[in-house]
């Protein structure tokens, strides 16, 4: 096959995102102006002479609202600039609302559905007992005080929607229809709305217990304490960071809706993917302390190894502290569509222009900087031999999750197909690891490209 016959498949331009980079943008800045709030709390109580604490405001309940805080300015973004609500996507046609009296059943039976599924929801968070210790009982309280509160306002909401969906008959219809036993349902779309819902439930629980330790930390950090400390510089610096990953990927999660154009439109179908993403989190991570894929045994980190050369702790801190950008930039350019295991539309701008999977490869990149596997305290060429293995083992489950969502997006939309090859020829990251993959694959090199 010669170069020619590969290039009539990639597109001439890189396909246009289904979200702009300002979506995120705008949530960065009210996260950033919520944190500057909270910090700087005691002045501001003491300027407007507020009752209660004249404290920085680091409670677990301030980390909600700084959900808040990012989703508002997103939403608002959505609608008035990017008219996201407009969009054919979005599977609504706002010109012709049907009457109310030609929907009330359909939206009954799929009202008996959404509830179904969330009592299914939590009765799985009251069987799984890591729900009920740790940071994941916060996470439970919260849950449960927004839960009559979306169940109330779910009515208004389905009917309203129903309205002018073109199709209103979607997965909670066909499952609330199995249950009620009254009309045809669609085995695949009950399947489908569960796995979507059962992203939604798991991830959401998640990143509510981890929202709370990391704000409380920056917002009471003496900054102080970082000046001419290249380990603190970066501690903190990839700290804020990650919680600009948590706190954005969380809107994500909670506004999967449609006015938005950012429902889930599929979640992978395959049992490989589930269990490449399970695996990295809790209660199922293989990499936690003393795990099969622990790789810290008998290592220290950067700042011990680097500790007698200061110039390089300070190259190596920035280091950390851009590949932790990176990252939490791949959240941020999805806006409000971010989340596990689901396909929301196709994001190809941002980091998505280096590569199709920035955040895996910084992620990976910053553990090996970091964790420096490849030296151990016990001087034991076991344990470097051991822990480098097993490091590579996590960056190959990395790999394992991009092929799987790979495969899930190549399936379903022509676009990321488009993307997907585009990025092949023309992004310096994606193209060189390919040259690699295709160095050591057998079918790869039979469709090297002739000189």
């Amino acid at each position: 096959m010669d170069a020619r016959a590969l290039d009539e498949d990639v597109p001439a331009r890189r396909p246009a995102s289904d979200v702009s980079a300002w979506v995120g943008l705008a949530g960065l800045g009210g996260l950033s102006t919520w944190l500057a709030i909270c910090r700087n709390w005691a002045a501001i109580a003491d300027a407007f002479a507020l009752p209660g604490p004249h404290a920085p405001m680091s409670g677990p309940y301030a980390a909600v609202a700084a959900v808040v805080f990012s989703g508002v300015p997103m939403v608002l973004w959505s609608i008035l600039v990017d008219k996201a609500h407009r969009r054919s996507s979005t599977g609504i046609d706002w010109a012709r609302p049907r009457l109310l009296a030609s929907v009330i059943d359909v939206s009954l039976t799929k009202l008996a559905g959404l509830w179904a599924t969330w009592a299914g929801i939590g009765f799985a968070y009251c069987l799984a007992r890591w729900y009920w210790q740790g940071n994941y009982l916060f996470a439970m309280d919260v849950l449960a005080a927004v839960a009559p509160v979306l169940f109330v306002l779910s009515i208004p909401y389905v009917l309203w929607l129903d309205r002018v969906l073109i199709e209103p008959r979607d997965g909670a219809w066909h499952f609330g229809a199995m249950l009620m036993g009254r009309e045809a349902w669609d085995g695949a779309e009950v399947r489908a709305h569960w796995r979507a819902w059962a992203v939604k439930g798991f991830f959401t629980a998640f990143m509510i217990s981890i929202l709370p330790p990391g704000f409380a930390a920056l917002v009471t950090l003496d900054v102080d304490t970082i000046a001419g400390n290249p380990v603190a510089m970066a501690t903190w610096g990839t700290e804020l960071l990650f919680l600009i990953d948590v706190q954005i990927a969380m809107v994500g999660y909670l506004l999967t809706m449609r006015p938005l154009d950012a429902q889930i439109r599929s979640a992978n179908p395959h049992l490989s993917a589930w269990l490449a993403a399970l695996i990295c989190y809790p209660p199922f991570i293989l990499m936690g302390e003393g795990g099969p894929l622990d790789y810290h045994h008998n290592t220290a980190d950067w700042a011990f190894w680097l500790q007698d050369h200061p110039p390089v702790l300070w190259l190596w801190g920035c280091l950390l502290i851009s590949l932790t950008a990176i990252y939490a930039w791949a959240t941020v350019a999805f806006g409000l569509r971010f989340s596990n295991l689901t396909y929301r539309g196709v994001l190809t701008n941002g980091p998505y222009v280096l590569s199709r999977h920035p955040a895996y490869l910084s992620k990976n990149a910053f553990w090996w900087l970091a964790t420096m596997p490849f030296l151990a305290t016990s001087g034991s060429l076991v344990d470097v031999i051991r822990n480098t293995a097993i490091l590579a083992l996590v960056s190959a489950v990395y790999y394992w999750r991009a092929r799987t969502e790979e495969k899930h997006l190549l399936a379903e939309d022509p676009r990321y197909r488009e993307y997907h090859a585009w990025m092949g020829r023309n992004a310096p990251l994606t193209k060189g690891l390919g040259v690699v993959a295709r160095a050591f694959s057998p079918r790869g090199r039979q469709l090297q490209p002739a000189e």
